[in-house]
């Protein structure tokens, strides 16, 4: 079975692979059908005599079908340390006059400085 994918690659000077070259793709429509992503930001609870800031962008997800995206961002470095935010958002909910946004949860991963961590929730922006 093929689908249809559009898009476009960039060479990437990122050397994390073992020095090995890489590219980076650019996915712009998957089956005929525009991807999109979305912003999102907040602060995670306050726990330990602190909280994190944590700002980012949703993997990419099909318009125009029932979806959710993956997400992934490091919270500011605070108190000598930051935390991994990760997850997957709830289902599309559908904003008067078009667009759409997500919601989402979580706990970040434990600091092993001082072992705890965070809850985070919140709503994402508007497709973009």
């Amino acid at each position: 079975m093929k689908i249809p994918i559009t898009g476009f690659i960039y060479e990437s000077d990122d050397k994390s692979l073992n020095g090995e070259h890489s590219h980076v793709l650019y996915v712009t429509s998957f089956d005929g059908r525009r991807v999109h992503i979305h912003g999102f930001s907040g602060f995670t609870s306050f726990d330990v005599d602190h909280r994190h800031d944590y700002l980012g962008r949703t993997e990419p997800a099909q318009s125009g079908v029932p979806h959710v995206h993956r997400y992934f961002t490091m919270t500011s470095f605070n108190h000598g340390h930051e935390h991994r935010i990760e997850g997957i958002t709830g289902p599309a909910i559908e904003i008067p006059f078009g667009g759409h946004y997500h919601e989402f949860k979580g706990t970040t991963t434990i600091n092993e400085s001082t072992p705890h961590k965070h809850k985070y929730s919140g709503q994402t922006g508007n497709e973009l």
